[in-house]
C-alpha cells in the first residue's frame, strides 16, 4: 500500500509539473508590417508556434513604420515594410539588423480586362503617355493609395514622374524642377477616383465596389493584390482586371523583414530561423502560391503556377522588369513634397466636429489639439499630410445639430483661422452626426467644379448619434459622387453607427480612442 501511494504521489508530481510547463507563458515577438503582408500572416503564425513563441503583427501604413522607427523607444521586434525605402527614412538610429528582401511584387494598373480591351492595352506594350490618353479621354479613371502614405502609392508616383522624364538613370532635384514633367505627372494624377492610405485597403474597396455596382473600372496596386483581386472577384462571377506594366516606368516592392534588438538573445534567434524560413526554397516556392515573386531572382519562374499567375490577366512572369531607381533620400523626399502640395488631385473635406455636451473635458482639447496640428502647415508637413494650395475643407461643429460652418482652401493664413474659430467653441447640446454629414455632402456639391477633387467627409465623434440614419443614407445616394464618410472615434464612442455609415459609403472608421492626433493624420491619408 505505502509503495503504491509513493507511486501515485510521483505520478501526481509529474502531472503537476507537466501542467506547469504547458500553462508557462510563451514568449511573445512583435512584427510591425505593411498591409500587403497580411495574407502571409499564418505562414508566421505557424512558424512561430512551432518555435513556442506567439508571433504578433500589427499593420501600418509606410510612413507610420517611418514614423515608428524614428521614435527612441520601438516596441516592435521586427519590421516588414512593402521597401526598403521606409526603413532608410525612418532608421536615423541605424537599429535594424539582419535586412533582408522575403520577396517582390511590381506595382501595375490592373483595369477591368473589357475596358482594358478596348483601350488597347491587351497584348501589347502600353506606355505612360497611353495611360494619360485613356485619363485625357474621360474613359479611364483609377484607384490609388496616397504616395506620401503608402508605399504602391509612392512606388506608381516615382515610377510616373521617371517616364515623363525620359527615364533618366536616377531623378534628382533639378529634374524635379522640369515643368513639363510636373504638367504631365499631375494630368495624370488627375484620373485617381479614390485614394487610400493602405494597398490591402484599397484592393477591398475595389472588391466591395464590384460587389455592390460601385463602377470601379481601375486601380494600381501591387500584382500580388491583383492577382488576390482577381481571385475573388472571379469567386464572384465577376470581370477580373487585366495587369498592366507601363513599359516606361515599373517599380517594384522588395519586402525587406527585418530585426530591431531590444537585448533579448532568444528573440534574436527566433528571427534569424524566422527570416531563414521565409527565404527557404519550400517557402519561397510557397508564396508563388500566394502570387508574389520569389526575392531571389535566380529561383525558377517558369514553374510558376498559370492558375495564379494567370496570363489571361495580363500576368507576366517571363517579362524583363527594368524598375526604376530609388533616389537619394533628399530628392525622394522633395517628390512626396511636390506631390503632396503640388501634383496630386485636389481634396476637398467636411469636417464634422462634435461640439456636444459629451466633450466637455479631455475630448474637447483633442479635439482642438488635432484640429490644430492638421491645419498648422509645418507640423502637418513632417507627417506628409500638408494641404495644397487648392485643397477646399469645410469645417462643420455640430450638436443636435450643425452649429455653423467655415470654408477654407489650403492657404496656411485660412487654415489657422478656421483652427481659431474651432478653439473658441464650447460643447453643449445633444449628437446628431447625420444632420451634419448631411450638411457636409450638401455644401461640398456646391462647390464649382467639383469633378476635379477627391471629395471625403470626416466625423470626429464620441458618441451615440440621435436623428436618423436615413437623412444621412438619402443626401448621400442623392448626392452620386460616390463620398466616402470617415469617422474618428475617441473618448467612450460606440462605433457601431459609425460602422454602418462607413459600410454605406465604402468607407472606414479609425479609432482615435488611444491617440486622436495619429487617427487624424490616417485619415487625412484616405483623401
Amino acid at each position: 500500500m505505502r509503495q503504491f501511494l509513493q507511486a501515485a504521489l510521483a505520478a501526481s508530481l509529474l502531472l503537476i509539473g507537466a501542467l506547469a510547463g504547458c500553462s508557462k507563458e510563451r514568449q511573445i515577438f512583435t512584427i510591425v508590417a505593411g498591409s500587403e503582408n497580411q495574407t502571409l500572416e499564418p505562414l508566421v503564425t505557424e512558424f512561430c508556434n512551432q518555435q513556442s513563441f506567439e508571433c504578433r503583427i500589427t499593420y501600418m501604413g509606410t510612413v507610420d513604420i517611418s514614423l515608428a522607427l524614428q521614435q527612441p523607444d520601438f516596441p516592435y521586434d521586427a519590421v516588414w515594410p512593402a521597401n526598403s525605402l521606409w526603413v532608410d527614412f525612418g532608421d536615423q538610429q541605424r537599429r535594424v539588423k539582419y535586412l533582408k528582401s522575403i520577396m517582390r511584387s511590381p506595382v501595375v494598373l490592373g483595369v477591368r480586362k473589357s475596358l482594358a480591351a478596348s483601350l488597347g492595352f491587351v497584348g501589347r506594350k502600353v506606355e505612360t503617355k497611353d495611360i494619360l490618353a485613356a485619363v485625357e479621354s474621360g474613359r479611364l479613371r483609377f484607384l490609388m493609395t496616397s504616395a506620401t502614405q503608402s508605399n504602391s502609392g509612392a512606388s506608381a508616383y516615382l515610377a510616373f514622374l521617371y517616364a515623363a522624364l525620359g527615364h533618366p538613370e536616377v531623378l534628382t532635384e533639378a529634374d524635379l524642377a522640369r515643368p513639363e514633367a510636373k504638367d504631365e505627372v499631375r494630368r495624370l494624377l488627375a484620373g485617381v477616383q479614390r485614394s487610400a492610405g493602405s494597398s490591402g485597403w484599397l484592393k477591398d474597396l475595389f472588391l466591395t465596389g464590384a460587389k455592390n455596382g460601385a463602377g470601379y473600372d481601375a486601380m494600381v496596386n501591387y500584382e500580388a493584390l491583383i492577382i488576390e483581386a482577381n481571385q475573388e472577384l472571379t469567386r464572384l462571377g465577376k470581370e477580373p482586371l487585366y495587369a498592366v506594366y507601363p513599359a516606361d516606368g515599373i517599380a517594384v516592392a522588395d519586402s525587406p523583414l527585418g530585426f530591431v534588438s531590444h537585448g533579448d538573445a532568444d528573440r534574436e534567434a527566433l528571427f534569424q530561423k524566422l527570416q531563414a524560413y521565409l527565404l527557404s526554397d519550400e517557402i519561397q516556392a510557397k508564396l508563388q502560391s500566394f502570387g508574389r515573386r520569389p526575392a531571389r531572382s535566380d529561383f525558377a519562374q517558369t514553374a510558376a503556377d498559370q492558375s495564379v499567375f494567370n496570363p489571361d490577366w495580363g500576368i507576366d512572369t517571363q517579362r524583363i522588369l527594368t524598375a526604376v531607381r530609388i533616389p537619394k533620400q533628399e530628392v525622394t523626399l522633395a517628390a512626396l513634397n511636390l506631390y503632396q502640395e503640388a501634383l496630386r488631385k485636389p481634396s476637398l473635406t467636411a469636417m464634422c466636429l462634435d461640439f456636444s455636451g459629451s466633450m466637455q473635458g479631455e475630448g474637447e482639447r483633442q479635439l482642438k489639439q488635432a484640429v490644430a496640428s492638421l491645419f498648422d502647415s509645418q507640423k502637418s508637413r513632417q507627417y506628409l499630410i500638408q494641404a495644397s494650395p487648392e485643397d477646399r475643407f469645410i469645417v462643420i461643429p455640430f450638436s443636435s445639430a450643425p452649429l455653423d460652418s467655415w470654408s477654407a482652401n489650403g492657404d496656411p493664413a485660412a487654415l489657422a483661422d478656421v483652427a481659431h474659430r474651432v478653439e473658441a467653441l464650447d460643447p453643449a447640446g445633444g449628437t446628431d452626426i447625420y444632420s451634419c454629414a448631411a450638411q457636409g455632402l450638401e455644401m461640398m456639391a456646391a462647390v464649382p467644379d467639383y469633378q476635379r477633387y477627391v471629395p471625403a467627409v470626416l466625423i470626429m465623434t464620441d458618441g451615440q448619434s440621435q436623428g436618423e440614419f436615413s437623412t444621412l443614407e438619402e443626401a448621400w445616394r442623392s448626392d452620386g459622387h460616390d463620398v466616402p464618410i470617415f469617422s474618428i472615434t475617441f473618448g467612450e464612442a460606440d462605433s457601431t453607427q459609425l460602422d454602418k455609415v462607413a459600410a454605406l459609403t465604402r468607407a472606414r472608421v479609425f479609432d482615435g480612442r488611444t491617440d486622436l492626433e495619429k487617427a487624424f493624420r490616417s485619415a487625412r491619408g484616405y483623401n
